[in-house]
């Protein structure tokens, strides 16, 4: 059994992150009894945006899935640190929301959004499956293609 969340991501033959500096006044997670929210994450690495541009315009589908699963990377490493690594800490993701930077006419947005809920349903199997919203938007920070929060349920 997979002991990390490290771990767990380099069994998908990705690599875990480190945690991105908040553009923003605010903490990258956040604990309440047994839930953990952890705050939206564009597709950045070290301060980079990696999809800067709209999914229809500048990125098609395929790409926008790419820079989900990059925002869904960046929760994995605020969750790593929230339950230090130890994935027997994590019971289920309950909740995403995805937010996709959008060209006029693009309507795919609930699929670009995939790209960061296959991942946790990838990882954590059933566990990994969550309720969800999936928005439409005219921009995101950092001009990013992509910004996806998300809600897990932790062992304390």
């Amino acid at each position: 059994m997979i002991q990390t969340i490290e771990a767990a991501v380099a069994a998908q033959g990705l690599t875990l992150p480190s945690i991105p500096r908040p553009r923003g006044a605010f903490l990258p997670w956040s604990r309440l009894g047994n839930q953990l929210f952890l705050a939206g994450q564009i597709c950045e690495r070290g301060g980079e945006v990696l999809y800067p541009g709209k999914v229809g315009a500048e990125f098609d589908l395929k790409a926008g899935k790419l820079a989900a699963q990059a925002c869904a990377l960046n929760l994995l490493a605020s969750l790593s640190d929230a339950v230090e690594g130890d994935m027997s800490r994590v019971v289920r993701c309950v909740r995403m929301n995805g937010f996709v930077n959008v060209a006029p006419g693009f309507h795919d947005v609930p699929l670009v959004i995939n790209g960061a809920s296959e991942l946790f349903i990838a990882m954590f199997g059933e566990n990994g499956r969550h309720a969800r919203t999936a928005i439409g938007v005219a921009t995101l920070p950092g001009n990013a293609a992509v910004e996806v929060e998300s809600i897990f349920e932790i062992h304390a």
